[in-house]
């Protein structure tokens, strides 16, 4: 791990083009979908393409990334998205690019991502110091920030001064960046069972990685609910937006960017420099901050954007200290030939929430209020945060660890050393 630096600083490279040239993509295929259709259900749907095939792959591909060599499944991933978008392309070049084509290029897009980022995050460990993994992960949250800040603004106005077909190539040219730093560093594979592949028991290794240090099921069973309650409210932000607070398209813009500024700036802060205070309680000081952020929102007047704006901001540096805070205590916690196996499963249990947020929001909108969701929502979140204190085996998760982002080594013989349980997020 000598040389982590110079490792991570190629990856970075190659991930940043890859990360804001499918970010510039997705919006502008978003776009294009709402001027060809005008439908919240055609969008709605999109999305759900968008995160099922990831969500219901996750169990079996985290058996495979911890047997496969995981640069190589990296890039097969990446190569096997650039395909498809090719694909795509193509058809919209021909005239023949239908919706139902979008649909199958997103669930694509979707598979490929359930092989290739819990690989990423498996392989961070094997690639840098323990006492450096909240750093690392502050830095990823800010790539994925500042392209969620530049994505909505460069995928209009390409869309405007060329065709979809042709944005579409950019996605490919991402990949192949991605692809060619990756073929400039090594990342070593953790020891591997001689025993005969068995999907099943595997699968249940992985889940019992989840729970096997005390506290850990815990973590991981919180984080689940209260992404369940954030998903459908982050569904009606533009609602918000526009029918409370009587904005336009220019303001639901501003709350975007907004969020992804916010986002970046919680990056920068986590990245910048290791904090002598406890991850466990950060996760749940951001529980309480999202969670207020929600509840406010939904109690201001109409006359109130400003006020939700700020608090849209607060809950975006939320997110990023958040999931460097999450990512890093399951890097650490988690043994490297299991933590595959723990990701995927993780981001399984994640996404059906966000899913299920999606199908849930007209019926909030129409029959809850948007508003009240807000307040509900808010609400539920804050107890989760309140009840994460309470417990004392998630308060003892990072005691032993040290400092935020500056972990210590765990003892020959410590839950480290067999399957531990835990398990990365990020966005």
């Amino acid at each position: 791990m000598e040389n982590w630096k110079r490792t991570f600083g190629i990856i970075w490279s190659g991930q940043f083009v890859s990360i804001l040239t499918s970010s510039i993509v997705g919006y502008a295929v978003v776009f294009w979908m709402s001027l060809e259709t005008g439908s919240a259900e055609v969008l709605a749907l999109a999305a759900i393409f968008g995160m099922l095939p990831q969500s219901l792959l996750g169990p079996v591909v985290g058996v495979y990334i911890d047997r496969w060599d995981r640069r190589r499944t990296m890039i097969v991933a990446d190569l096997f998205i650039a395909a498809c978008t090719l694909l795509l392309a193509v058809l919209f070049w021909s005239g023949r690019a239908e919706l139902w084509h979008v649909y199958v290029l997103l669930a694509c897009r979707s598979a490929g991502s359930a092989f290739h980022r819990p690989a990423m995050q498996a392989s961070v460990p094997l690639l840098a110091p323990e006492s450096e993994l909240t750093r690392i992960a502050g830095v990823n949250q800010i790539i994925v920030s500042f392209s969620d800040i530049a994505g909505p603004a460069l995928g209009a106005l390409l869309l405007n001064i060329s065709s979809i077909g042709n944005i579409l190539l950019l996605d490919v040219a991402g990949a192949v960046a991605a692809c060619t730093a990756l073929l400039f560093i090594r990342i070593p594979n953790p020891a591997r069972s001689d025993r005969h592949p068995d999907l099943w028991r595997e699968f249940r290794e992985g889940f019992a990685a989840m729970h096997a240090t005390p506290g850990m099921g815990w973590l991981f069973t919180l984080a689940v609910a209260v992404w369940f309650f954030i998903m459908p409210v982050g569904v009606l932000f533009p609602l918000m937006t526009l029918q409370h607070f009587g904005g336009g398209a220019a303001e639901m813009s501003l709350v975007e960017i907004v969020w992804g500024g916010g986002a970046l700036l919680g990056g920068a802060i986590m990245g910048i420099r290791r904090y002598p205070v406890s991850r466990i309680v950060l996760i749940n000081l951001m529980y309480l901050l999202v969670g207020l952020s929600f509840l406010v929102s939904g109690l201001l007047p109409a006359s109130g954007f400003v006020c939700f704006t700020l608090l849209t901001a607060a809950a975006g540096i939320s997110s990023s200290v958040f999931n460097a805070s999450f990512v890093s205590v399951v890097q650490s916690r988690i043994d490297a030939g299991v933590l595959g196996r723990v990701m995927s499963l993780y981001y399984s249990f994640g996404l059906l929430p966000s899913a299920l947020g999606l199908l849930a929001t007209g019926f909030l909108a129409d029959e809850v209020g948007i508003t009240r969701t807000f307040v509900v929502a808010g609400t539920i979140i804050c107890l989760l945060g309140l009840a994460a204190f309470c417990i004392p085996s998630v308060m003892r998760l990072d005691n032993s660890r040290g400092t935020a982002g500056n972990p210590q080594q765990p003892a020959a013989g410590s839950s480290r050393d067999t399957d531990s349980p835990e398990e990365v997020s990020e966005e």
